[in-house]
């Protein structure tokens, strides 16, 4: 293993800082509803299955994907983001634990931390206000805002552009799902690790090539700052 300083580290939200809880497909019942879809049988397992599968993507591409349709899939999407918006208005946005003080460590060791997400900008925005989270990392980012969401490795590189990362070998992502693993793969991170905090377990992120799985984002500070 290289001994290459990480001085970036990319972080996922939603089931890698931020627990999920079932907050995704609650909302997904919402969007699936709104679509047209029927809320049994099997078409609404395969649907469900499909969300699991592609946790970490952005949502509306998941929508398009699943419904084949531009109108289906923005009329899902708008239900998906306004029932996820009501639930942390009613209280369920909590952080993973340690979570807040691993990137405070991380960013007091020379470490810059951008948090991304595979939600909206103003659904991230919610998301960051309810844990009071607006200045807890150097830099947040959706997809909207990097071109395209995972599995491709843009919201990565284009935190290491805005954050002035000298070499995408000084890099390392944390994500809890296959795509957080495959966007960093094909970002070039030296550190690809999955945590065991939300949707795919250890098999689903060593089978899609992490190279390390931990517990919790704390045990991937832990990892960072032993280097």
């Amino acid at each position: 293993m290289s001994d290459r300083r990480i001085t970036l580290a990319v972080l996922d939200m939603a089931g890698t800082t931020v627990a999920d809880d079932g907050l995704v497909l609650r909302a997904f019942a919402a969007a699936a509803d709104a679509a047209g879809l029927a809320p049994e049988g099997a078409e609404a397992d395969a649907a469900r299955q499909y969300v699991l599968d592609t946790m970490g993507q952005s949502k509306i591409v998941v929508f398009r994907a699943l419904f084949g349709d531009e109108d289906r899939a923005r009329a899902a999407n708008t239900a998906f983001e306004s029932t996820y918006d009501r639930l942390i208005d009613e209280g369920n946005a909590e952080p993973i634990p340690g979570a807040a003080d691993a990137i405070t460590t991380l960013r007091e060791a020379g470490i810059r931390v951008a948090l991304t997400t595979g939600f909206s900008r103003g659904t991230q925005d919610k998301l960051l206000a309810a844990l009071g989270w607006q200045s807890l990392a150097d830099l947040t980012l959706a997809p909207s805002e990097a071109g395209r969401g995972r599995p491709y490795p843009d919201l990565i590189l284009t935190a290491l552009l805005q954050l002035q990362a000298d070499d995408v070998k000084d890099v390392a992502v944390l994500g809890d799902t296959s795509n957080d693993v495959t966007s960093g793969l094909r970002a070039g991170a030296s550190i690809v690790a999955g945590a065991l905090t939300g949707a795919h377990d250890e098999h689903q992120l060593r089978a899609a090539g992490a190279t390390h799985v931990v517990p919790s984002v704390r045990e991937f500070a832990q990892l960072l700052l032993d280097r």
